[in-house]
């Protein structure tokens, strides 16, 4: 089906929640997991991603986090990034909630970000709970260590073996809920909790709305299904939705 009627959808359901997956940010140049080429094909996840990995061997967990931060810190919001913050800007987008950890939803200038699975924009201590920025850890490269008791800084990712912040998953399900229309862009659906999300609208009455490369498990549940690349879908409904009042 057609981006217009992807913008027919949301001009009759909303209020309209966003959520996105790497299939966005791939389009940066950021490298997904969990595709054929992705990081988990190249790296074993229980060895650098888990936090029993960090916590027996930080120093090789953040020689791994240590090649993201820097390859980070070189990419640019795409053109479905740019997109979302201008629908949000006109008022068809309520919020964004990522599984994303690259920041670049808030670069692009999108206001209500709620980052479900954390942040690499920043780093903590797991003793002392000091939190430094993005360029501090980048310069503390090879191993960050904090300033204020000097033990080895934990990227505030979620990592596997670890609960995903609360707060921000409560405020993500009240999203989904009262969604009018809950579009779901370059996520695979895959990962529980955030997975459910679709769910969550459905039950409250709303419509499900999919751009992703490839199938999704909730693809028989969408109102519209659009098998493309996010940066020209996402472009190609803010045009169409240009100069229109809700």
């Amino acid at each position: 089906m057609s981006v217009e009627y992807l913008a027919e959808l949301m001009r009759a359901h909303q209020p309209c929640v966003v959520l996105t997956g790497a299939g966005i940010s791939t389009e940066s140049g950021i490298p997904d997991f969990r595709s054929p080429t992705g990081i988990w094909r190249r790296y074993d996840p229980m060895e650098y991603a888990t936090i029993d990995a960090f916590l027996a061997d930080p120093e090789k967990v953040w020689d791994f986090y240590g090649k993201r931060l820097a390859s980070l810190a070189e990419v640019e919001p795409n053109d479905g990034h740019r997109a979302l913050a201008q629908l949000e800007q006109r008022g068809w987008v309520d919020a964004i909630v990522t599984q994303n950890v690259d920041g670049l939803h808030a670069r692009a200038g999108s206001r209500t970000v709620v980052e479900v699975h954390g942040s690499i924009r920043t780093s903590s201590c797991l003793e002392c709970g000091t939190t430094v920025p993005f360029a501090d850890a980048l310069a503390r490269l090879p191993v960050p260590t904090c300033p204020t008791c000097g033990r080895v800084l934990k990227p505030d990712v979620v990592m596997f073996g670890e609960l995903l912040p609360q707060a921000a998953m409560d405020r993500a399900v009240r999203l989904a809920s009262e969604a009018g229309l809950l579009l779901v862009v370059g996520s695979s659906l895959e990962v529980y909790p955030v997975a459910g999300l679709p769910l969550e609208t459905l039950a409250g009455g709303g419509k499900l709305a999919i751009v992703n490369r490839g199938e999704t498990q909730f693809d028989v549940d969408a109102a519209v299904c659009i098998d493309a690349g996010a940066g020209e879908t996402l472009a190609a409904l803010a045009e169409a939705l240009a100069d229109r009042l809700q």
